[in-house]
């Protein structure tokens, strides 16, 4: 499965520097963007083409990746005669970097056998900078030989791609993966007040404690910025909710109870009646200074 030609679908935050690593790498690289000014923009900066509908981008492609917002938008890209789906060659590869639900996962690899394309759910992590980077973690869920044969593509704005099983469980990863933050960042919230409260410098606080067992991207990236009140960057909380929804859908699938994740949720629900939606993540703080 060599892979020459692609498309990338969506250029947000993430895809618009993810689908730049590729054309940079020297991939023939062909976007679509449901605002077309932002390909256009795309192409001044990085060369490639821009198409006017994600079929048009997929054609004739070896692979096709997706980095867009939820389950229905992965949805309108891929199916109906304007997705990809319906553009693309027997035998090319379909990536989807969104995350979404471990049944859409499921939904598309079933899809795709139909037309004889090959489907990984490839969730990511690293937010903007890894992607910016080229550092980003791939969470992936499909056939052995397809994922080995996407390593030319990961590596380009990846550190790190591992196949965790069939398809749905790079998604059932990424849950894992959001889960975690939301804890770090419950933790981070409480431990910042103490700090605070005690006369603490935050700045040394990190600097002495991110090298011990306490010691996570969060609070390397987010304490102190969190302690100065900035927030105005980042994965927004309308984007976290999105994915904690679907981790609690799949608690309740499994018997789970979530309690510090429905907790959290509940903040950030909050939080969003307050107009903060767009603000990132690590504002979960101020839901414990409003107590």
């Amino acid at each position: 499965m060599e892979i020459n030609n692609v498309a990338f679908i969506g250029l947000g935050v993430m895809g618009y520097p993810m689908a730049g690593h590729l054309a940079k790498a020297g991939f023939d690289t062909r976007v679509y963007n449901r605002t077309e000014s932002k390909a256009i923009q795309w192409t001044n900066e990085f060369g490639g083409k821009s198409a006017n509908t994600p079929y048009a981008a997929a054609k004739e492609c070896d692979a096709v990746a997706i980095c867009v917002g939820n389950d229905d938008d992965v949805r309108s890209v891929v199916f109906g005669p304007k997705g990809v789906l319906a553009g693309m060659k027997a035998g090319s590869i379909l990536v989807d970097h969104t995350t979404t639900s471990a049944e859409l996962a499921q939904e598309i690899a079933q899809a795709c056998v139909e037309k004889e394309v090959h489907f990984v759910d490839a969730p990511v992590s690293g937010g903007q900078a890894g992607a910016e980077n080229g550092a980003l973690t791939i969470m992936c869920g499909g056939e052995p030989n397809v994922f080995s044969a996407l390593s030319t593509l990961f590596n380009t704005y990846g550190k790190q791609a591992v196949l965790l099983g069939a398809n749905g469980q790079g998604q059932r990863c990424k849950m894992v993966n959001q889960i975690c933050i939301a804890g770090i960042l419950q933790g981070l919230s409480e431990a910042l007040q103490l700090a605070q409260s005690a006369n603490l410098d935050v700045e040394q606080v990190v600097n002495v404690l991110k090298h011990g067992a306490a010691g996570s991207w969060q609070m390397e990236n987010r304490a102190v910025t969190m302690s100065r009140d900035e927030f105005d960057f980042g994965f927004a909380i309308d984007w976290m909710r999105k994915d904690l929804g679907i981790c609690l859908n799949e608690a309740e699938k499994n018997n789970l109870d979530l309690t510090m994740t429905q907790q959290v949720d509940a903040m950030y629900q909050s939080l969003q009646a307050q107009g903060l939606g767009r603000m990132d993540t690590s504002v979960l703080i101020k839901a414990h200074q409003n107590k």
